[in-house]
């Protein structure tokens, strides 16, 4: 391949390696799953609740918003994102909800 072809794969595949978000934790999938947070939200996309990683881009520069994040999902809430109020989420015990939140802050 002559260097200028090279260049142009290189140029236009780095965009696209750029834009792939990266791999999600399983086991972070799993325990929103068992506290049933995928009914409602989605790492990327919004659903009835907001996109974590929007989530994440809103707050991560706020480490005093984690206790009220974890109060929010806790007993639930709403006006950050709209009309649509979240509803509690008191089965998923505190310390889940706790390890959810830090992981959801700290989505790229």
């Amino acid at each position: 391949m002559k260097p200028q072809g090279l260049f142009m794969v290189v140029t236009i595949a780095s965009p696209l390696a750029i834009a792939a978000p990266p791999p999600v934790d399983p086991a972070m999938l799993d325990l929103a799953d068992r506290s049933r947070c995928l009914t409602c939200h989605d790492v990327d996309e919004t659903v009835r609740g907001p996109a974590w990683r929007d989530v994440a881009k809103r707050y991560r520069s706020r480490p005093e918003v984690e206790d009220a994040l974890v109060r929010k999902v806790h007993d639930g809430g709403g006006g950050a994102w709209g009309n649509d109020y979240m509803s509690a989420n008191k089965r998923a015990g505190l310390d889940n909800i706790r390890t959810l939140v830090r992981w959801i802050l700290s989505l790229p």
